[in-house]
């Protein structure tokens, strides 16, 4: 009896190694779930983003892993629908045990994980989601932002329009909740900057509209100096290809003026060079970290880490150092160890702020010009930068009131 029972449970001890492959146990890996939309109209936002973590992964496990473990990317398909964001989320944390979850393209869907991951004590973090209140109002102590938001690239905007000495401005956005704030923002920090300001008129278009001509001759008639938009995707694309050849030719200050796919969308380099952007990643930053991120993503890959590839790449190895600080996997100890902590990556010095989880970043200006090493196409030149201190919104500001 005593040996049938000793052969029962040797089997058993042997069906439990053969279910797990050699050399990757489970309780090895760090498993990283990537909240995206990899369908539908933003899935080519939602694969760059991906991305741009999946290859921080490879380079993790490149060097030997996390705290010695492997790091395994779960892609998640978001559909755009919070929803089913978190019904996606809920069963991996249930069934697979994950802790950590990035992304969340899309304001709906970030706050929705942000609250799913207070709810499960488990961590979100993003650089996709832009919507001030995540880190202000509706903060929580499980969702960091190692990114930017709206306020502060519309401050950083404003710097620029300031320093550039336009008064009269025009603005046009997209009529939902992140245009509208872009736009509060950005008039709020400007009147600061310079009160003699004339905002000569204010535009709100449905998002995906297809016609621009009504808005565009508004815009003309009112014979602005300069004009600061914070649209982006088709929206950018076709208020460049129809308003360029009715006459609009005024200098544009924008959110995202350096997203290729938008500069190869218009196909007339004419009507874009010229333009500026601020953003808190670009190819032609000068720093060697990032020179040496993207040769090695060149090599890797046979194409450049531009724009969302790139910030996506920063977040996760914000998050991965956070781990690494902590010295474990337990949620407790990674947001304790996260709070206050510095990555110097190839965007510069990025400091997860403690009272609000949000990241303070420097923000870098681009023009777009004719000749650029990256691209035959138009691409962007690297004019300046804003500090993260220039563009910061206090936590007194932001109305966070986090429970510990």
């Amino acid at each position: 009896m005593r040996k049938k029972i000793l052969v029962v449970v040797s089997i058993f001890f042997m069906a439990l190694m053969l279910a797990v492959p050699y050399g990757v146990k489970a309780e090895d890996t760090i498993k990283l779930g990537a909240i995206q939309a990899l369908s539908g109209t933003f899935k080519d936002i939602g694969e760059r983003y991906l991305e741009g973590a999946v290859y921080a992964v490879q380079v993790i496990n490149e060097n030997g892993g996390l705290l010695g473990k492997k790091v395994e990317v779960i892609p998640i398909d978001s559909e755009f629908k919070p929803d089913i964001a978190t019904r996606k989320a809920q069963e991996l944390i249930l069934k697979d045990g994950v802790k950590f979850f990035y992304g969340g393209t899309g304001s709906a869907v970030g706050l929705s994980m942000a609250q799913l991951a207070e709810k499960n004590n488990v961590i979100m973090f993003t650089c996709d989601a832009d919507v001030p209140a995540m880190t202000g109002v509706k903060c929580n102590k499980n969702f960091f932002r190692p990114g930017g938001h709206t306020d502060s690239r519309s401050y950083a905007v404003a710097q620029l329009t300031a320093k550039m000495g336009y008064k009269k401005i025009a603005i046009i956005a997209q009529d939902y909740s992140m245009g509208r704030e872009a736009v509060a923002a950005y008039k709020r920090k400007l009147l600061e900057l310079k009160p003699d300001t004339q905002f000569v008129i204010e535009i709100y278009h449905p998002a995906g509209t297809k016609d621009y001509a009504p808005y565009v001759s508004k815009i003309i008639s009112a014979k602005p100096d300069m004009i600061f938009t914070p649209n982006w995707g088709n929206d950018m694309t076709l208020l460049l290809k129809q308003g360029r050849p009715m006459g609009m030719n005024q200098k544009i200050l924008a959110y995202f003026m350096n997203d290729e796919v938008t500069i190869q969308s218009v196909a007339n380099d004419s009507y874009l060079i010229g333009n500026m952007g601020a953003e808190i990643y670009d190819l032609s930053i000068p720093t060697k970290k990032n020179q040496e991120f993207i040769a090695k993503f060149y090599k890797d890959k046979g194409y450049y880490p531009t724009w969302l590839r790139g910030k996506s790449y920063m977040a996760t190895m914000f998050w991965a150092e956070a781990v690494k600080k902590a010295g474990t996997t337990d949620v407790n100890a990674v947001i304790k160890a996260w709070e206050g902590l510095t990555y110097d990556g190839p965007a510069g010095l990025w400091t997860m702020r403690a009272c609000d989880h949000q990241a303070q970043v420097p923000y870098w200006y681009t023009e777009i010009v004719k000749e650029n090493k990256f691209f035959k196409h138009a691409y962007g030149k690297l004019t300046g930068t804003v500090s993260a201190k220039d563009v910061e919104v206090t936590c007194e500001e932001t109305g966070c009131k986090m429970k510990k």
